[in-house]
This record gives C-alpha cells, sequence and structure tokens, in this order.
C-alpha cells in the first residue's frame, strides 16, 4: 500500500507542475514617439483675480492648434516646452510617471514676469496623447491667472530635416 500512495502522490504533483499557468509577461512598454506633431488645446476653465462674466464666456471653448517637432528624451519624456505651449517657457520637469499609457506630470515655467506650474494627466500611446491640464501663473507671489485646458495630440511623421 506504502507504493501506491507514493505514486498517487507523484502522479498528482506532476498534474499539479502541468497545469501551473505560464509566468506572466510584462507588456511592452509604451514609449512617445519623437517627430511632427500636432497639438490641440480648448480651454476649459479662464480665471483672473478680476475677470467679468463676459472675460469668461469669451475665452472658454477658445481652441489653438500647433504643429511642431517634439523630442522625446531618453527617459520617454516628451520637450516640456511643447506640451506647456503659451502657458510657459524654459519649462522643466517638476515631476512625472508616464507608463502603461498614463501621462501624469508636473511643469515649472518662466511666464510674463512670473511662473506658470503647470499640471498634466491623462492617456497616451506611442503617437497619440489626450492630456487635461491645469495652469497656475504666478506673478510676485500672488495667483494671477488659472487656466485648464484639454490637450490632444497625434503624431503626423517625422520631422523635416534641417
Amino acid at each position: 500500500m506504502r507504493g501506491y500512495w507514493t505514486f498517487a502522490a507523484l502522479a498528482l504533483a506532476g498534474c499539479s507542475a502541468e497545469q501551473a499557468p505560464p509566468p506572466e509577461q510584462e507588456d511592452a512598454p509604451i514609449v512617445l514617439k519623437a517627430g511632427q506633431w500636432t497639438l490641440s488645446r480648448t480651454i476649459t476653465g479662464y480665471n483672473t483675480p478680476d475677470i467679468t462674466a463676459e472675460d469668461y464666456a469669451r475665452m472658454v471653448g477658445t481652441k489653438t492648434e500647433a504643429k511642431l517637432c517634439i523630442a522625446v528624451g531618453k527617459d520617454g519624456r516628451p520637450d516640456a516646452n511643447a506640451l506647456a505651449g503659451p502657458e510657459g517657457k524654459d519649462c522643466t520637469y517638476k515631476d512625472a510617471s508616464i507608463r502603461k499609457g498614463r501621462f501624469i506630470a508636473t511643469l515649472a515655467c518662466k511666464a510674463d514676469g512670473g511662473t506658470s506650474d503647470l499640471v498634466l494627466e491623462g492617456n497616451y500611446t506611442s503617437d497619440s496623447l489626450t492630456l487635461g491640464s491645469s495652469m497656475t501663473k504666478t506673478v510676485g507671489g500672488k495667483a494671477v491667472l488659472r487656466t485648464t485646458h484639454d490637450l490632444s495630440g497625434k503624431r503626423t511623421g517625422d520631422c523635416a530635416a534641417g
């Protein structure tokens, strides 16, 4: 009888090893591609300390489009100035999490006598992005402008030589 139980235990052990699921493979990373992009911005919020209802209504819904060559660093971060657009210049990343199709970043920029901080969050593929953007412009230690935007982008090809 002892041999029977040894055989049964070995048989069961063999079955469970054969039915074990294969180890999970990690998905290939999604990396934004450098190149020629079209970025579209729609203002969804626009607030200053002294804005009128008319000015707010005039600004919200305003759409702009820019076609530009965007570089992407080895760390997968696209050019911060391209993402900031007219909201800032000389921008740097304060932090960023860009992985598995999710994009979350904070930018610090210079802006007309002050600074602007942008928070970007949304989704991306290697050749497109859809982000929400929130910007606060500060001059002399006081917030003077807050905006929100819907930002979308599509890679249209390689950058022109030159």
